[in-house]
């Protein structure tokens, strides 16, 4: 499909195989959503048009006989902007539907379905990893998946504590996800899975959130025929900022230790973050049975995850943008004002594709108020 200058390619097909889809199947595309969000699974949802007007439609809906849309088919989307693909989605079908029209050629079959994380959340497992620390555990977990492009990235804590088998042994009692995620938590940190960079890769990144990176091209609002998106309101919540007091005893020494924390280690974003100020919400640290780097580690984590106090929603027109916004990644602001322009964090972007139309939905977050740049990437 190619809409005002954009290209639109899509890829389906068996287990971790996936090929160009029949040129019938991408002209009764309909509409194309994929969301990306630095939370949990990114999703899609692929609509047809479908009708059932010849002799050998009398048994069912066409599209309903192609195997290219059997649940459990990898699905990758591609949008060419210019010259180079980029990866929208790498994922696999978990969801169809029909939905009967009310006159000839207006049924809809839909698609739904997650990134390819979604293969290592199927199967239950009991296993035991002696002697081996969080990383090396994480990047086997990750190859068990490398029929689906999986490349590990994983990031070692700044601090581990290696299991001693005369001490204790890594029990996993659950999903490759769940382990995955329950480790990183151990230490503040994030798992998930990123389309890419190349066609049939895969990104699986395990570490801290990422503190700072190339910013994108610049959102620009109200700036005459620069301006290329629309947003709302800018929210300042006072009540998100959050650090931890309490103690943890060493399991090794018996000693009484205390945990607390101050202030998101991240880069700030804003000149007048809400951190800064008297009125930080103060939480308890109440868990047990972890090591003085755990608890360090999941005490700063929840200081992490509440340093987001800004935040701004709005929409983009990617033909005027000429990109696909990326979430997880860093975007700079311009138009908005001192207090609002400047570098952002790109938390969430939803992408919807019609023909001639690709509009891309997203949420901005920071830590304050205040451009700490002169100028951003436009």
């Amino acid at each position: 499909m190619t809409l005002l200058g954009v290209h639109l390619t899509l890829m389906i097909g068996p287990g971790p195989v996936a090929v160009p889809v029949p040129p019938s199947l991408a002209q009764s595309i309909d509409e194309v959503k994929v969301t990306h969000t630095d939370e949990g699974r990114s999703g899609f949802e692929i609509t047809f048009t479908t009708g059932r007007s010849g002799p050998l439609d009398v048994i069912d809906y066409p599209l309903l006989t192609i195997p290219l849309l059997e649940v459990f088919n990898r699905v990758i989307v591609l949008v060419t902007f210019g010259v180079l693909p980029q990866v929208l989605m790498d994922g696999v079908i978990i969801h169809r539907e029909l939905q009967p029209g009310e006159h000839p050629g207006q049924a809809r079959v839909t698609i739904k379905g997650e990134d390819v994380s979604v293969m290592m959340d199927r199967e239950e497992r009991s296993a035991q990893y002696p002697a081996q620390d969080e990383t090396v555990i994480a990047n086997q977990l990750i190859l068990r998946y490398a029929q689906y492009g999986l490349i590990p990235e994983v990031i070692p804590p700044v601090t581990l504590d290696p299991p001693l088998p005369i001490e204790r042994t890594p029990v996993q009692q659950g999903t490759d996800l769940d382990y995955l995620e329950q480790m990183a938590r151990r230490y503040g940190y994030v798992f998930y899975v990123v389309p890419g960079p190349a066609p049939f890769t895969n990104t699986a990144y395990w570490g801290p959130r990422k503190q700072f990176d190339v910013p994108q091209s610049a959102i620009t609002v109200n700036m005459g025929s620069e301006t290329n998106a629309t947003i709302g309101a800018f929210h300042s919540n006072g009540l998100g900022p959050t650090t931890v007091t309490g103690s943890i005893q060493d399991r090794q020494t018996g000693q009484t230790v205390p945990v607390q924390t101050f202030a998101p280690l991240r880069v700030p974003l804003s000149t007048q973050p809400v951190f800064a100020s008297s009125n930080t919400r103060v939480t308890q640290f109440r868990d047990a049975g972890v090591s003085i780097m755990e608890a360090f580690g999941r005490a700063q984590g929840t200081t992490e995850a509440a340093g987001d106090a800004v935040s701004v929603e709005g929409q983009l027109d990617a033909s005027v943008y000429g990109n696909a916004l990326a979430a997880r990644g860093f975007v700079g602001v311009r138009g908005a004002g001192y207090a609002h322009d400047g570098l952002w964090y790109v938390k969430k972007v939803s992408h919807d594709i019609r023909p001639g139309s690709y509009k891309q939905a997203f949420t901005l977050t920071r830590d304050g108020v205040g451009s700490t740049v002169p100028a951003v990437i436009p």
